[in-house]
């Protein structure tokens, strides 16, 4: 199974393939490898025990971030993904990041945000779109419409745990009035916005 696998400078871990959503553009639809990482399809859930093991066939000084993202989505484990994150922390000294739908709260059905603190140093949210209408027919999430408002809730509250919170879109595919309304909306909450390349 690949647990850790190399994209560009950093390190990225893949603990499990579950995920609330069902994204009409996710790339597990089209693809099972990134940058030719082989399968990323586990076959099982690691525990924690195995994903640290793995860091050792890895040079970790040469990595800039260790980040959190595989087939699923990462904090359907978060519990034990803040397990790893805390043992790369201290023995590495890595900063850390994790990809999110930000829907972790929902995951839990509760106020998940403190729990990132001072283990994480980013959090990168799929932002997808201003609509939340629209943000339910892309990502088919199965907690239904108040997925939208319960992500940007967590990006909120999230924010005042970790340092960097960043939401974001993909290029080309919403108008610039669109992205127009997505910068105000992380303007309000205080984080930053980007508007990333697809890969």
């Amino acid at each position: 199974m690949i647990i850790l696998y190399e994209v560009y400078e950093n390190l990225y871990v893949n603990m499990t393939n579950r995920c609330p959503c069902a994204c009409t553009f996710c790339l597990r639809q089209t693809k099972d490898e990134m940058n030719n990482s082989g399968s990323l399809w586990l076959e099982r859930e690691p525990s924690v025990e195995e994903v640290i093991a793995k860091f050792d066939k890895f040079d970790m000084k040469k990595y800039r971030e260790l980040v959190f993202c595989g087939f699923g989505e990462p904090t359907e484990r978060l519990e034990d993904l803040l397990k790893v994150a805390a043992y790369a922390k201290e023995k590495f000294r890595i900063p850390i990041r994790i990809n999110t739908n930000g829907l972790s709260d929902l995951i839990y059905g509760k106020d998940t945000a403190p729990m990132y603190e001072g283990l994480i140093d980013t959090v990168s949210i799929s932002l997808n779109t201003p609509d939340r209408d629209k943000y339910l027919e892309l990502t088919r999430s199965k907690f239904g419409i108040e997925s939208h408002d319960a992500m940007l809730r967590f990006a909120g509250n999230v924010s005042k745990y970790v340092p960097n919170v960043v939401l974001s879109t993909v290029k080309s595919t919403i108008t610039e009035e669109e992205e127009q309304k997505c910068r105000e909306i992380c303007d309000k909450l205080g984080v930053t916005y980007r508007i990333r390349n697809y890969e």
